[in-house]
């Protein structure tokens, strides 16, 4: 997710955070390639119905009207009886997904297969929305099942000039790509029109595809951080908010504020938004300005080095001393123990953080701050909207702490922070609401959560990766991953990767680290399996 990624959109009014710089547009429309060869890619439109479903009394009063939805192909490498690759966008724009065309997995799996690839942008997202604002009845049509619709529909109209014949689904076999949210929307589709379902879709791969949905998400999310970041790293920073904590658990508001006077926090009123901006290096609740874990990578094309820079500063082994005497200035409030390494993280804090609002003022929306309910209830269109929306209906995973054993967050971040996002951000409409409490899991969970299984859908996850204990491979999983025998259900687990780190390509896979070359060679196999099954 991107988190947003999945994972990582903005309630706040900070930008997304982005594992790709944005392409250039050029006057015409068109997509300039980063390459310095080929013809820029143009982008299309498909007219695609807002409601596939009228009958369905979800969806009540329902429409007969289309939105444009966005879309580029490349036929570089097609040649006549090849497969079409489908690039499911996810939760970005369109062209945040160029690079998976010009030198990640889509160009992987064209050039082995002499295939066709295209990136379809979701519905609501980048310029593919049905209406000219997002109000919560507008938002009525944002569901998963809608989503996976436009993917069939699309596969069955969609026209692609200069390409000689009609690739349309059924007659040509089309392969769905996926990362993420747009993972487990891979596996969705391939299951309700795929092999398993209808026969239109034939097959797809799922990259952490997120498959599982709960309310709260606490005992995974910085799991990896916990395991695989430097020991002395995660004991800092575990004790460090045992003992704030402590301090919120005993009232005690004249240490809680200096304490936020330490990190240049003073002007944040509510714990909640000084415990989340404390918590920006290391992703989330929701929100974070700066690359974290979910954004490292195994190229340094794509990657960050964020995290690690956070990590070092926090434990440096020499620091300042007035870095130093930081650690001391609560041990009043702490029987006399000092907070190792406070000084340090507070050093960053201001250092990194803190001029990404140069206004100064902390406590606004438009910076640390998040208790502003008109701010939420803007209707203008955009993919943070959009994300939480689908996060407060359907998908929930809301980033908490722990309540018990170590956390690298602090235990005043739970659901009811996240959920009153979703109550002011969606209001009743005339005929939608949000549900009450929370999400309604079961509309993503219908699908086959942790049992899930289709006929030639494949599941890479990463070993690392935040999400992936809501992905095939979580460890809260009931049966054991294995491969079928017959080629059908293909599973594979990168051993040190993280989030979709398949995804990404450096157009030499020779070049590549083992772990990644072996599972693009891998992907490679198991398109050529499903291929050889369409041709019998």
């Amino acid at each position: 997710m991107h988190l947003i990624n999945l994972f990582c959109l903005y309630a706040s009014g900070f930008a997304s955070v982005q594992a790709l710089s944005g392409p250039i547009s050029s006057s015409d429309g068109s997509i300039v390639r980063r390459q310095s060869s080929g013809d820029p890619y143009k982008i299309y439109t498909i007219d695609q119905p807002i409601d596939h479903f009228p009958d369905s009394p979800r969806y009540e009063p329902h429409t007969k009207a289309t939105f444009k939805q966005r879309y580029i192909f490349d036929k570089t490498y097609y040649k006549p009886g090849g497969p079409v690759y489908l690039y499911i966008g996810g939760e970005v724009n369109l062209e945040s997904r160029l690079e998976n065309l010009e030198s990640g997995i889509i160009k992987i799996l064209m050039q082995a297969t002499d295939g066709l690839g295209i990136i379809l942008e979701n519905r609501y997202y980048g310029e593919s929305y049905p209406f000219d604002t997002s109000t919560t009845d507008q938002l009525a049509y944002l569901t998963t099942e809608q989503t996976i619709a436009d993917n069939a529909y699309f596969a069955q109209h969609v026209t692609l000039p200069g390409v000689e014949g009609n690739l349309s689904a059924p007659g040509t076999p089309w392969i769905l790509y996926g990362g993420s949210l747009a993972g487990a929307q891979t596996a969705f589709s391939v299951k309700t029109y795929g092999g398993s379902g209808t026969g239109l879709l034939w097959g797809g791969i799922a990259a952490s595809g997120v498959i599982h949905s709960q309310h709260a998400y606490p005992e995974w999310y910085y799991n990896p951080i916990q395991k695989f970041a430097a020991g002395d790293f995660s004991i800092s920073i575990n004790a460090i908010i045992d003992k704030m904590d402590y301090l919120v658990a005993q009232k005690n508001t004249k240490a809680i504020q200096e304490l936020k006077e330490i990190f240049g926090l003073g002007a944040l009123k509510d714990i909640r938004d000084f415990a989340m901006t404390i918590a920006f290096p290391l992703g989330g609740p929701m929100n974070y300005p700066t690359s974290t874990w979910q954004e490292l990578n195994w190229s340094p094309l794509y990657g960050s080095d964020d995290f690690w820079d956070f990590s070092n500063n926090v434990t440096q082994l020499n620091p300042p001393a007035n870095n130093t005497a930081v650690d001391h200035q609560l041990a009043k409030y702490t029987h006399g123990e000092p907070w190792l390494n406070l000084g340090n993280y507070a050093a960053y804090v201001k250092r990194v953080l803190l001029p990404l609002c140069p206004s100064g003022d902390y406590n606004d929306v438009t910076c640390f701050g998040t208790q502003n309910q008109t701010f939420y209830a803007e209707v203008a269109n955009g993919g943070s909207r959009s994300y939480l929306y689908t996060t407060c209906t359907e998908m929930g995973v809301y980033q908490v702490a722990q309540p018990s054993g170590p956390s690298l967050i602090s235990r005043v971040l739970q659901v009811d922070y996240t959920q009153q996002w979703c109550d002011w951000a969606f209001p009743p409409g005339k005929y939608n609401s949000i549900p009450k409490n929370g999400p309604n899991v079961t509309w993503y969970n219908h699908y086959g959560d942790f049992n899930f299984k289709a006929d030639r859908l494949a599941f890479i996850d990463g070993e690392q990766d935040v999400w992936r204990d809501i992905c095939y491979h979580s460890r809260a999983a009931p049966n054991p991953r294995y491969s079928s025998v017959d080629g059908l259900h293909p599973e594979h687990l990168i051993a040190g990767a993280g989030h979709h780190w398949d995804s990404y390509g450096i157009n030499n896979i020779s070049a590549e680290p083992q772990f990644i070359r072996n599972a693009h060679l891998w992907e490679i196999r198991v398109v050529d399996r499903f291929l050889e099954m369409w041709s019998k």
